[in-house]
């Protein structure tokens, strides 16, 4: 299979800048949807880059823009919704995914390449994971490995995904700066086994039209796992902080949930609270024709929360010395 040209649904998220990249420096040809082109400006230097400004959730738009692809990579998710009933959910992973598969069989694209989530299942505990987990199964029964020319699908189920401008390490770091001393940790206990977005855009790239991968559900984590308190306890170090970090019981941790799930931006919900019942780790290694060696936190993190902290210093003195 000839993969010349691949269009990113998610593209101007956290894991499709780095892919972009990627893949533009593969020599691919990459096309992105995003609803506002001007806020992704960054991207159109990337010379074999096109972005189209357009509704994702469109099917007329999906069946014109597969139809110059020769695959499609969807990166779409949301780790929480407006609402509270799981509608969003289902629009952005199984409708979505639902309109995708259509438009590619109607287009002819060959390969399909789905972001799911660790954990994700229909009987999950969660919106969030029970979504992901429906739209992971429909891809898949869309696929008929069986048939010559036929849509073949890969999908991807990593654990949380870190590196520079990611929303996990970072949210937390700003959380803890502004914290008077100590930080209430909801689900402290709860086990992750985070991989870095490099890893993960390198493992994309390994399987874009390869046989080996077809109809595979590639479970992703880097090589250690943690209690969720441990990454808070890293991170404040690493920021020079002394906050001190307090682990919520189960009882406190669903009140703060419950509280959070009406703040402004929902920095926590009842769903992300049900989605850290089930421990995000893998029970495996990697197949060894990825040829990765996963990094650990402690080689990528310090480098860009050292940055930011080193780039807010540099933009105060620079301040003060204006204002002297």
């Amino acid at each position: 299979m000839v993969i010349k040209t691949i269009c990113i649904l998610g593209g101007t998220g956290f894991v499709g800048h780095s892919l972009a990249a990627r893949l533009v420096s593969e020599g691919y040809n990459v096309v992105l949807i995003t609803r506002n082109r001007e806020r992704h400006r960054d991207l159109l230097v990337l010379p074999t880059l096109k972005i189209i400004q357009a509704n994702v959730f469109s099917a007329n738009v999906l069946r014109n823009v597969f139809d110059d692809c020769d695959a499609v990579i969807n990166l779409v998710g949301i780790l929480n919704e407006s609402g509270h009933n799981g509608k969003g959910f289902k629009r952005a992973h199984v409708e979505l995914a639902e309109l995708v598969v259509q438009a590619c069989r109607e287009t002819g694209i060959r390969h399909l390449l789905h972001m799911s989530a660790l954990s994700a299942s229909e009987n999950g505990p969660s919106h969030y994971l029970r979504t992901k987990g429906k739209a992971e199964n429909l891809v898949h029964k869309s696929a008929n490995t069986h048939a010559p020319d036929s849509l073949a699908v890969t999908s991807f189920r990593p654990s949380v995904i870190f590196g520079p401008h990611d929303s996990f390490i970072n949210r937390f770091a700003s959380l803890l700066k502004l914290m008077p001393g100590f930080f209430p940790l909801a689900c402290s206990g709860s086990r992750l086994q985070p991989i870095y977005v490099e890893d993960v855009t390198s493992i994309i790239l390994k399987c874009i039209g390869n046989p080996v991968a077809y109809g595979k559900r590639y479970n992703l984590c880097g090589p250690r796992a943690y209690q969720l308190i441990e990454i808070l306890e890293f991170i404040n170090d690493q920021m020079g902080l002394q906050t001190r970090i307090i682990g919520l019981n189960n009882r406190l941790s669903w009140l703060q949930a419950a509280v959070l799930e009406f703040a402004w931006n929902k920095p926590f919900s009842i769903d992300n609270y049900n989605s850290l019942q089930v421990d995000s780790v893998c029970d495996a290694a990697m197949p060894a024709w990825f040829g990765i060696e996963p990094k650990y936190m402690e080689e990528i993190v310090p480098a860009y929360l050292t940055h930011d902290k080193h780039e807010k210093l540099s933009l105060f003195r620079s301040r003060a010395r204006r204002s002297g």
